[in-house]
């Protein structure tokens, strides 16, 4: 799974972050290094569509949060993955 916008959601749901600690948590829980053009990119949909709020810092590093909105979508998203995962765990059972 290399889709950046479910990536840094789901990096977000444990808590705020900024971006490089968002890149390195991806990058140890899926295996994904995400650029820094490809993350910000990611942050900036993610911040229009209101499902990650950036939050106030005293230092150059902004943390960002996920919204009441980012964790429903990221919730939808997981259930039809997970529909897909069974769907083809099964299928490769019975080839």
């Amino acid at each position: 799974m290399s889709d950046p916008t479910l990536l840094v959601l789901a990096s977000l749901v444990e808590g705020e972050k900024h971006g490089y600690a968002i890149m390195a948590d991806v990058e140890g829980f899926a295996g994904v290094r995400l650029g820094p053009g490809t993350l910000y990119g990611a942050i900036t949909r993610l911040e229009e569509r209101g499902w990650i709020r950036g939050m106030e810092s005293d230092d150059r590093r902004r943390p960002y949060r996920i919204t009441a909105a980012g964790k429903q979508y990221l919730e939808e998203q997981i259930a039809s993955l997970d529909q897909v995962v069974r769907t083809a765990l099964r299928r490769l059972k019975n080839a």
